[in-house]
């Protein structure tokens, strides 16, 4: 794994200085187009070059996506992200973040999953309803890592971003906690009646999303307090971040409450309490720029392997064309799943449906909505939900995270 995880950090950094130097796109995207470029020759080496092939494959396998993501780097990139966010701008949003992040959510996953599970079967595809409703559930969350990442480069005005990026750090772990629940499900069936269910899916829910919400109040109070004793050490002070998040998330599986959470929790209350934004002294200083370079090295490693592990699908007509019908199927649950919430919230501005609007374009999908969608086997469809997976976290990163600056513009000219 280790050899692997050598050479994708490698591509990702020569990639970085040639979208630095050239492309000067958004560093995310970037890292995928040029991805998407190596996939070329490789592809064309499988009959001319097969070792070479197998190399690259093996590259991918080894690196095993799945679980360096949920299980290693998803930690580290949200508490980066959430390090960053200003708190008192979050809390004046509270309240549509919280309905996008809860209700949000779950009005998606209804909609994209009934809507596909019909589409599948107008296209003569199997998607069972439960199979479709996971497929809903994984690809509902937007996803901090990619928002975030592109909204640094994106000119827009900071109530948007604060909702924007609030809701994206919040709603993946409680995406993850309804594909558990949704899972559960479609595991029982038949072994449990529906008061057993939805008593599992609620003890689920407690455990795992206002338990990791605790338990990172609680690890940030811990690490807040540790800093703060430290007035001369600043190199001290990144281990105590470093140790919160690495101790924090193993703590976190343990205790099977949300790691996600917890470190969004423990990202926010550190960042503001010790106000790493403000770069005035040497522990905030190397707890920024710290935090900032393994954020960027870390992103860069995701999107290049999101890029990479195209190679490793067999994309059928049938598949493709489910897809292409599932990114519209996203993009109006999305409109739907933001309308319907923000229409409870009262409002300042005169024409709430512009915002809307970008929360709409501005919802991207990326690498947790893969890394759940690798998680299934063949028994809950698992192919076809990584191929459509696939083919919807493209259109919302390359196309959607590269208009997302015009599309602000020209709504609000």
């Amino acid at each position: 794994m280790f050899e692997s995880f050598s050479i994708v950090f490698t591509i990702s950094a020569l990639f970085s200085y040639i979208n630095y130097k050239w492309l000067k796109l958004p560093t995310t995207i970037g890292l995928m187009i040029l991805s998407l470029i190596l996939i070329v020759p490789i592809t064309l080496s499988k009959t001319v070059f097969p070792e070479f092939y197998r190399f690259f494959c093996d590259i991918i396998v080894n690196a095993d996506f799945k679980t360096l993501l949920l299980n290693g780097i998803l930690s580290f990139l949200l508490f980066a992200g959430a390090l960053h966010v200003n708190l008192a701008a979050l809390t004046k949003e509270k309240k549509s973040i919280f309905l996008f992040a809860t209700l949000g959510v779950l009005i998606s996953t209804c909609i994209v999953g009934s809507l596909t599970f019909f589409g599948a079967q107008l296209i003569g595809l199997e998607l069972p309803f439960l199979h479709a409703l996971l497929f809903g559930a994984l690809i509902s969350p937007t996803d901090p890592i990619a928002v975030m990442a592109i909204l640094k480069e994106a000119n827009i005005a900071e109530s948007l971003g604060i909702k924007i990026e609030g809701e994206s750090l919040f709603n993946d772990g409680i995406g993850v906690v309804v594909f558990s629940g949704i899972l559960l499900i479609a595991a029982a069936t038949g072994e449990l009646s529906n008061t057993e269910i939805g008593t599992e899916i609620g003890m689920l829910f407690l455990e795992e999303a206002v338990g990791g919400l605790f338990y990172g109040l609680v690890i940030g109070f811990l690490g807040l307090k540790c800093i703060q004793s430290l007035k001369e050490n600043p190199q001290l002070a990144v281990m105590i971040t470093l140790a919160v998040v690495m101790g924090g998330t193993a703590g976190a599986f343990l205790m099977e409450v949300s790691a996600p959470l917890a470190m969004v929790v423990a990202g926010l209350f550190i960042g503001n309490k010790i106000h790493v934004n403000e770069d005035k002294n040497p522990i905030q200083k190397a707890i920024s720029s710290f935090w900032e370079i393994l954020d960027d090295v870390f992103n860069g490693i995701l999107f290049v392997l999101i890029g990479l592990a195209i190679h490793l699908l067999n994309i059928n007509t049938s598949y493709f064309l489910l897809g292409i019908l599932a990114i519209l199927i996203v993009l109006l649950a999305r409109f739907i799943s933001v309308f319907l919430p923000y229409s409870l919230l009262k409002h300042e501005e005169t024409k709430p449906m512009k915002t809307v609007a970008v929360l709409t374009w501005g919802g991207l999908r990326g690498g947790i909505s893969i890394a759940l969608a690798l998680s299934l086997g063949e028994e809950l469809s698992g192919g076809l939900i990584l191929h459509i997976t696939y083919i919807i976290v493209f259109f919302s990163i390359i196309v959607q995270g590269l208009t997302i600056g015009k599309v602000v513009k020209k709504i609000y000219s």
